[in-house]
């Protein structure tokens, strides 16, 4: 007997594109940092084409500063087969508060929704088609859950973010691993925030994670944050020389 294949429920995504990129100055003075280029394209740019390549068929990307030249420079998002909607923030509402302010974008006609969310600013090899099955699981839930990809720690962040055994996350114990910036989430975890408010989603992962009801996978391909010019500048070199991509 066949077994029935897992449905696409992720055909939504938001690329957390509002930052300012203080560390990458003075290369952000002038252009946003998900624009800044790496082995020859932007940054958001590859997270676009992964996900336009997992099925994902309209990316949310939300900005503030210089997010005019992230529309102009993106378009309606044809060329990678996805539409592209944009959420404009006058002042970065941090993640959770970009969610919120983005909802009315993110969901069909008002109706909760499961969906990708990544930071447009981190490079990483991750096949977005693993996130499926995770997403089916969690639109099941009676209760809004969430699905983190974990990392294991870099140099900057040796102590990690939560716990990981078992496909279950918990703020206490060991191993420990870093947040990839890389989740799955649903939108009724956060219609009771007011559109406008300036919220991280720290207390919600917490929160959530405290509930029992946040998932994870520990992915240990190639994952760069990249926060410095130094760090770009090495990605740039490594996607140039073939050892990435």
């Amino acid at each position: 007997m066949t077994t029935p294949a897992t449905p696409n429920l992720l055909t939504t995504a938001m690329i957390f594109a509002a930052g300012r990129g203080e560390r990458m100055r003075p290369l952000t003075d002038s252009c946003p940092k998900p624009l800044l280029e790496a082995g020859g394209k932007p940054l958001i740019v590859w997270q676009i084409e992964r996900l336009a390549a997992a099925g994902v068929r309209t990316i949310v990307i939300n900005h503030a500063w210089l997010g005019e030249r992230i529309e102009a420079a993106l378009g309606d998002g044809a060329r990678w087969g996805v539409r592209l909607r944009y959420s404009a923030e006058g002042e970065a509402l941090e993640t959770a508060g970009g969610i919120t302010q983005a909802l009315p974008l993110i969901e069909a006609a008002g109706r909760a929704e499961v969906f990708v969310g990544v930071a447009g600013d981190v490079y990483a090899d991750f096949d977005y088609r693993m996130l499926h099955r995770h997403a089916a699981r969690l639109a099941s839930l009676p209760a809004p859950g969430m699905h983190l990809v974990m990392v294991p720690n870099p140099a900057f962040h040796p102590d990690g973010d939560f716990a990981l055994r078992d496909g279950m996350l918990s703020l206490d114990g060991a191993p420990r691993f870093t947040f990839g910036s890389i989740g799955v989430y649903d939108t009724r975890m956060f219609r009771d925030l007011p559109r406008g408010t300036r919220r991280a989603l720290t207390p919600y992962y917490r929160d959530t994670i405290a509930q029992g009801r946040a998932s994870g996978e520990l992915y240990e391909g190639r994952w760069e944050n990249v926060g410095t010019p130094a760090q770009l500048l090495a990605l740039d070199r490594a996607l140039r020389a073939g050892d990435a991509g």
